[in-house]
């Protein structure tokens, strides 16, 4: 019987926040839970804040022996985004991403045939995982799989509420 460590590990997405880490720190949260491929979903892979940008974060990754996959398909479109900047209602951001997301089947299929064969890390910006798409992406992709979805935070990982309940 496998140990319920190891299964968690087995069965679990992994979705991860660069807000307020450095970029020795994010790579360190990603090495300490084997995470294998991270898996970026943002809309656009730039970033302000050095070594988050698609090619440095690559590079970086690769270094470490682990793979990068950017699914633009999987992020959150600007039009939903500015709404959000403007009015700031987190509910009708959900709403407005959730009805883009389900156009996104083919791209969330080939999500969940990545996170079953890999130990996968859902990236985007956002530290709370509560206020990011990649949590409604990485629940997409728990509903295909059955698999736990972790947010891995400065604390280490914590399990998502709605997964955990489903499981």
């Amino acid at each position: 019987m496998w140990p319920e460590h190891v299964i968690l590990r087995i069965m679990t997405i992994y979705t991860i926040g660069y807000e307020g880490a450095s970029l020795d720190l994010f790579l360190d949260r990603l090495h300490r839970l084997h995470v294998q491929i991270v898996v970026d979903v943002r809309d656009v892979p730039l970033s302000r804040k050095p070594g988050f940008s698609k090619t440095a974060l690559s590079t970086a990754l690769r270094a470490m022996g682990l793979r990068y996959v950017h699914i633009r398909e999987l992020g959150c479109p600007k039009s939903i985004r500015d709404l959000h900047r403007s009015n700031g209602d987190w509910e009708a951001y959900t709403r407005a991403f959730m009805a883009h997301l389900r156009k996104q089947g083919k791209a969330v299929r080939e999500l969940a045939q990545t996170c079953a064969r890999n130990r996968a890390a859902l990236l985007c910006y956002e530290a709370d995982p509560d206020q990011c798409h990649r949590t409604y992406v990485a629940r997409a992709v728990s509903s295909i799989l059955g698999q736990h979805v972790m947010h891995i935070g400065s604390e280490g990982a914590t399990r998502d509420r709605a997964t955990a309940v489903a499981a």
